[in-house]
């Protein structure tokens, strides 16, 4: 049987406002630009795709499954701007076909500059994901689908309340280089450490879910375009390929699985109504289950469902953004690495000043709240400002792809955006030193 596995995140960043070196307030980020992008794109994409894949569960009666990752900007500006959206993912979560999964609550690079931030980061997302929607994350996706065997093994460490091993797995990108001749089409496993497999929840091995890009990119990115040879994707082609996975599952019975993994404004954003993607999605789910070969699995399900097959080695981190599928979309030149290297140096003395104060704090008083209060918004601002699409914005490399550096992008160039982001950095430096 080949199961489809759809994975989709959901993220905006906090866009700061112009702020240049004359500038003295604390007021970084654009409220007027952020409310105005959060409900175009709502209108277009979230409340649409959302509503039609809630009428697909339904219609389906729970054979249609996704998985979602929601950061904490995007849910912070949901709740801000588009409050009816929450409502419409509270409904799916309730419908039980729809899982979502943990990540970095400020959709940041933490794991690869600083492993407490990380840490902290991640539980802020478990506890936002747990009150919003009475879920608990399985599974764990990092910031742009960044991995390495390193977080593998970081996330094997992480233990629930009852002491025992917190994730099943993670998602990742099936890279060519790291995957051969192999498919990306079932259960990997990261490599043993110290002559042990990592273990996960349950007891089972810690797992991993590979994104096949060629596929996903297929609808993602290609959907549109006249010029390509498949061109125009209907729902009965697609659903083809997919079934044509199960000529590929050795022995019988054996599962593969589909992985469609995209950013969710592929749906009415990048891929407009006028191209049909509404309708290729509304129809796609009844010919993928039409014969009984075929089903839709939450990330968590196909990991339940399967053992890995084998190793998937990945020693230097990757991530799905560009043609390299590394990391160089964040950090490739001097102004990125000079940003980067600047907000992390900011981590340890921003959090010391927050502990101090709440034990000078605890005889309370309103100065003293205030003191306090002050403190927690000087953290509050510095994570929002780790957020990897600044560093996104100062890149200088624009490949096949490199249209996706400008979605949204509110600056005229990489160094506008680097002048500007380092004119608040100043700004949040001298709040630290008052």
């Amino acid at each position: 049987m080949a199961s489809v596995v759809f994975y989709f995140q959901v993220h905006q960043p906090y866009r700061l406002r112009r702020y240049s070196v004359f500038d003295s307030d604390p007021l970084y980020f654009d409220d007027s630009k952020n409310a105005e992008i959060c409900r175009k794109v709502a209108s277009k994409c979230y409340l649409p795709a959302t509503r039609l894949i809630l009428d697909l569960v339904r219609r389906h009666a729970g054979a249609f499954r996704v998985s979602f990752s929601l950061s904490g900007t995007a849910l912070d500006q949901f709740e801000s701007f588009c409050p009816e959206l929450l409502d419409v993912f509270r409904a799916l979560s309730a419908s039980g076909c729809c899982e979502f999964l943990g990540e970095t609550d400020s959709h940041s690079l933490a794991f690869i500059h600083s492993r407490e931030e990380f840490r902290e980061q991640v539980d802020l997302h478990t506890a936002r994901i747990v009150r919003t929607f009475g879920q608990t994350p399985r599974v764990f996706r990092n910031t742009e689908l960044i991995y390495s065997n390193a977080l593998a093994e970081e996330l094997s460490r992480m233990l629930d309340e009852s002491g025992r091993p917190r994730w099943a797995g993670a998602i990742c990108e099936g890279t060519d280089r790291h995957l051969g001749y192999r498919t990306p089409d079932v259960v990997y496993k990261p490599p043993k450490v110290g002559g042990y497999d990592l273990r996960g929840r349950d007891g089972r091995l810690f797992a991993l879910l590979l994104k096949n890009y060629r596929l996903s990119d297929d609808i993602a990115f290609r959907f549109s375009n006249r010029g390509w040879a498949e061109w125009p994707l209907t729902p009965e082609k697609f659903a083809s390929w997919v079934d044509r996975l199960n000529e590929t599952t050795g022995e019988a019975g054996s599962s593969r699985f589909c992985n469609l993994f995209m950013d969710f404004e592929t749906f009415g954003e990048h891929q407009w109504a006028e191209t049909g993607i509404f309708r290729f999605l509304d129809q796609l789910p009844e010919k993928i289950l039409a014969g009984g070969r075929n089903d839709f699995l939450t990330v968590s399900q196909a990991l339940e469902r399967a053992a890995p097959a084998g190793e998937f080695d990945v020693p230097e981190p990757t991530s799905w953004a560009d043609t390299e599928r590394d990391l160089s979309a964040w950090n490739a030149n001097a102004m990125q690495a000079g940003a980067l290297e600047e907000i992390y140096r900011l981590e340890k003395p921003i959090k010391d000043r927050l502990a101090r104060t709440e034990i000078e704090c605890r005889s309370g008083g309103d100065a003293s709240r205030r003191r306090l209060d002050a403190a927690a918004q000087l953290l509050a601002d510095w994570r929002r400002l780790t957020t990897s699409d600044h560093f996104y914005y100062m890149s200088t490399k624009y490949f096949a792809d490199g249209d996706v550096h400008k979605y949204f992008n509110p600056y005229d160039s990489p160094y506008d955006s680097y002048i500007n982001y380092m004119n608040v950095l100043d700004n949040l430096r001298t709040r630290l030193a008052q």
